[in-house]
């Protein structure tokens, strides 16, 4: 039996299956009729060329100031990220900057200031993103709507813009996020986001926060898992207005470094997206496969791949409310898989995980 014609019958097949899923109507969520009171936190270090953009986004959301208590946590930054804040913030009571420089319980790095902005927070939602994201004015909203007595835990949708190599990194999220989405729709957890992520207070008190966790660079993910593992509920938002646009890691070395850094969550990946994405990999191996393939059909079953991953990337891009132009799109094809590979060679190579100015072994990280 050929196994050929099997493997890309059943990849174009769950290919449409994944699409049909997409372009499905979902219901749509009300925000209660009293607002309530909102903690938004943002661990900085070393983000005095970003922060600014971010507290911009932040100042200008459309929920009521009264109701908005956005906290800043440096965390031992050697920029002058303390003093961009101090200026933007002084006359917006609402924002307060607060500097971290001792450890609670096994938390350290990122976790170690949201562990400590938690304890600071006020509210019975947190709003946790990074110093530097920019989200949209109706974030509150759209978050907290989907929020629902049952759900623990709520994420985004990013994207990165800028130069070609930062729009194509925005492609890169937008993908992940979106088959994410999907798996969320199903029931199957995944993960959670931590640069556009909502917690309901309740439930992250039930894990103890994360001064109570094994340190994980990859926190995000530690922490959703073990809300889920209290029986909280999760959603995952492609909307507009959950929109956040990060700034883009400006060369590839900046951004080898930040993948192998999520690399070390994949272990806890479940297989329905292991699968997703390993099909991807074997659509190459077997397509180039030495002599079983004529070239007339290995260039018709390329040109149906890129047409269905465009396709994939157009619904999405548009439930977004982004916009992207189709030779991007298209030039997408080719940095997927090169960036791919040099990512799982750097992530295997034995170095240890630098980010933020820290460097971190992967044994312990």
């Amino acid at each position: 039996m050929d196994f050929a014609p099997l493997f890309f019958g059943a990849f174009f097949g769950l290919y449409a299956l994944v699409l049909l899923a997409l372009l499905w109507p979902r219901p749509t969520s009300r925000l209660p009729k009293r607002y309530p009171r909102v903690s938004i936190l943002v661990a900085a270090r070393n983000e005095e060329a970003t922060i600014e953009r971010c507290l911009r986004a932040l100042a200008a959301l459309n929920y009521p100031a009264d109701l908005l208590e956005i906290l800043i946590g440096d965390d031992a930054s050697t920029d002058d990220t303390q003093a961009v804040v101090r200026r933007f913030i002084a006359d917006k009571p609402q924002f307060r900057l607060l500097p971290i420089r001792h450890r609670l319980g096994t938390a350290r790095g990122k976790s170690n200031v949201l562990a400590h902005l938690c304890r600071a927070a006020t509210a019975d939602y947190f709003l946790i993103t990074d110093a530097d994201m920019a989200l949209s004015p109706e974030w509150v909203h759209t978050m907290l709507a989907a929020a629902t007595p049952a759900v623990g835990i709520v994420t985004g949708i990013t994207t990165a813009g800028g130069s070609l190599f930062g729009r194509l990194q925005g492609l890169d999220w937008l993908f992940g996020l979106s088959l994410i989405r999907l798996l969320t729709d199903w029931g199957v957890p995944v993960t959670a986001v931590g640069n556009n992520m909502l917690v309901r207070r309740s439930a992250y008190e039930s894990i103890g926060g994360y001064e109570a966790l094994a340190f994980s660079i990859s926190e995000d993910l530690q922490l959703f898992e073990r809300v889920v593992a209290q029986g909280w509920q999760f959603r995952n938002l492609v909307l507009p207005t959950a929109l956040g646009v990060s700034v883009a890691q400006p060369t590839v070395r900046h951004l080898m470094r930040q993948r192998k850094r999520w690399m070390k969550g994949t272990a806890h990946l479940p297989w329905q997206l292991s699968t997703l994405f390993g099909s991807y990999a074997l659509f190459y191996i077997v397509l180039g496969w030495p002599g079983i393939l004529p070239l007339s059909v290995i260039g018709a079953l390329w040109a149906a791949k890129v047409g269905c991953q465009t396709l994939f990337l157009t619904i999405t891009l548009r439930q977004a409310g982004h916009r992207e132009r189709l030779p991007v799109l298209l030039l997408y094809e080719f940095y997927l898989p090169v960036m791919s590979l040099a990512v799982l060679v750097y992530t295997v190579w034995p170095h240890p995980i630098e980010w933020k100015e820290r460097r971190y072994k992967w044994a312990e990280a």
